[in-house]
């Protein structure tokens, strides 16, 4: 018998790997397919190309456990008010939104069938019919203006309340049509809804305990700061989720985290440390990496309106003492590129790459720490796991500072209420920022004189007068050139330092099929609950 495949069609295909899934054994599988006029050299090709089409074809039932890294008694289930990739987790699991990016960063409909506008001020959305919240309840144009309305209500505490504010006017056309106005043209509105705040709610809700959404999956508990449990969404709109029930806690201890993996215990831990790669590398086939850069970032924040970063010296020496090229080796292992100070990663199309990091100068560093007459002194800089890799960051600085005299005195503080006691607080303090999908909303949420996060207190009123020109102008070759100069004014005026962007890394067992890289950051964006599936 030759090596051709005679009389075998893709259905024979589906034959074998319906087989495949039934447990049956590769010598049965030879039998079927020599039965089908396949030779057994042949019989190999065919199955390898049956295992390929089985492993990416997903597959229904089955518990997903994953454990992030960061929690807190402030966890919500309020997507105005998620402030953490915890929180991000939960809202793309129990609500949609009106857009989403898709792995280029290309803004897709979700709950919106279309999103047009002729001048970039009107928008009129047109919604998705059929769509149901999970108490059975249609999605209409009464949710959606009510879901965006309320960023702009300053008792609900909105998160992107100072991004929602373009958006100055809403009307419901029809059940199935509403009219958003903003104060100015906005081009980047279809992907700002593509944030995780601007997840849909049922209009009038108050009560968020219930996750009363049109997600995937339906709320079944809820602890914050423990974990929370979803049960597939058997009306779900969509054709998915593929697995039955969704479990999501925080294990906050990276190695914790790795080891809960490794003993079966979870299918994903999210965000793990480069020193951890090794250990899930070591175990072989049965464990994956996932490797994503779409701007993450651990950055050293100094506020300028405490001591000692109100001396403006200070500031420059800190500058001259971080050296980047040795945090991207030795803190993150080599998964990272250099930063440049700015939030702007190199993954995004405004960034400018023409802007060059401060060089590592000891010398110069010293310099500006006489002039500001802190050489000497013990300077405390806060850290914590809760802020990837800061504690590997914090410690290369010292040594570097150690080398000058310049004494920075590290303080490691547990991730437990880290983001709610130091975060924005503290003199000295590393931040972590997610992944944004504009420079308007990196400008806006950070840099801005009113921003919310705003983690150095940087004000100047030339800055927010060019985000609001930026913002409005249709012209990309205008934007690109005043978001350039934004990123010069933010890297030499502002008390942040971001040495790099960060390669962000999730483990999962090999059972778990269906994750990809997206630019809203690791997990698939936060939404992979509703995409993966489990190999049976």
């Amino acid at each position: 018998m030759n090596d051709k495949i005679t009389n075998w069609t893709s259905s024979d295909d589906a034959m074998v790997e319906s087989a495949i899934r039934r447990g049956a054994t590769r010598r049965e599988l030879l039998h079927m397919m020599l039965a089908g006029g396949v030779a057994i050299s042949a019989g190999g090709l065919v199955l390898g190309r049956a295992g390929k089409a089985l492993a990416a074809t997903p597959v229904s039932g089955g518990a997903l456990k994953a454990a992030g890294w960061s929690s807190s008694t402030a966890d919500t289930l309020d997507p105005a008010k998620a402030s953490l990739s915890t929180d991000y987790v939960r809202c793309c699991s129990f609500y949609n939104r009106l857009t989403f990016l898709d792995k280029s960063g290309t803004p897709q409909m979700e709950l919106a069938d279309a999103i047009e506008s002729k001048d970039a001020k009107t928008w009129t959305v047109k919604l998705k019919t059929g769509v149901t919240f999970h108490d059975g309840k249609p999605l209409t144009a009464d949710d959606v203006v009510f879901s965006l309305k309320r960023h702009l209500d300053p008792s609900v505490g909105s998160k992107v309340a100072k991004i929602a504010a373009q958006m100055t006017g809403f009307k419901a056309i029809d059940k199935q049509t509403v009219e958003i106005t903003l104060a100015s043209p906005n081009a980047d509105l279809p992907t700002i809804l593509s944030m995780h705040h601007f997840m849909i709610v049922s209009d009038g809700t108050t009560d968020f305990t219930k996750a009363n959404g049109t997600g995937a999956f339906v709320k079944e508990v809820f602890e914050p700061g423990v974990r929370s449990v979803g049960i597939k969404n058997k009306n779900y709109w969509k054709s998915g989720p593929n697995v039955d029930s969704f479990e999501y806690f925080a294990i906050s201890d990276d190695n914790a985290r790795v080891n809960a993996l490794l003993a079966g215990d979870i299918h994903l831990a999210a965000t793990i440390n480069p020193r951890s790669m090794r250990l899930v590398e070591a175990q072989g086939d049965g464990f994956t990496l996932s490797k994503t850069t779409s701007g993450n970032y651990t950055n050293l924040n100094m506020r300028l309106d405490m001591e000692p970063g109100n001396k403006r010296d200070f500031i420059e020496g800190m500058k001259y003492l971080v050296n980047r090229e040795q945090i991207v080796k030795s803190a993150l292992r080599g998964l990272g590129e250099v930063g440049n100070d700015q939030p702007v990663s190199p993954a995004n199309f405004y960034h400018d790459a023409e802007l060059k990091a401060r060089a590592f100068d000891p010398e110069k560093a010293k310099f500006h720490f006489e002039k500001a007459g802190v050489l000497g002194q013990s300077i405390p800089i806060i850290a914590s796991d809760a802020a990837s890799s800061s504690i590997d960051m914090a410690m290369i600085i010292q040594a570097a500072g150690a080398e000058i005299g310049m004494k920075l005195d590290v303080q490691r503080v547990p991730s437990d209420g880290y983001w709610d006691n130091y975060w924005l607080k503290a003199p000295i303090h590393f931040g972590n920022i997610n992944p944004r999908p504009t420079p308007d909303i990196l400008f806006s949420l950070l840099y801005t004189s009113d921003a919310p996060w705003n983690e150095s207190h940087y004000k100047s009123e030339k800055f927010d007068k060019m985000l609001i020109e930026a913002r409005g102008s249709l012209d990309q070759d205008k934007r690109k050139t005043i978001y350039n100069e934004m990123q010069g004014m933010v890297a030499q005026e502002a008390g942040t330092i971001i040495p790099a962007y960060i390669s962000n890394v999730d483990a999962t067992t090999a059972k778990l099929k269906g994750l990809e890289a997206n630019p809203l950051g690791g997990q698939m964006g936060y939404a992979f609950a509703e995409y993966v599936w489990l190999e049976a």
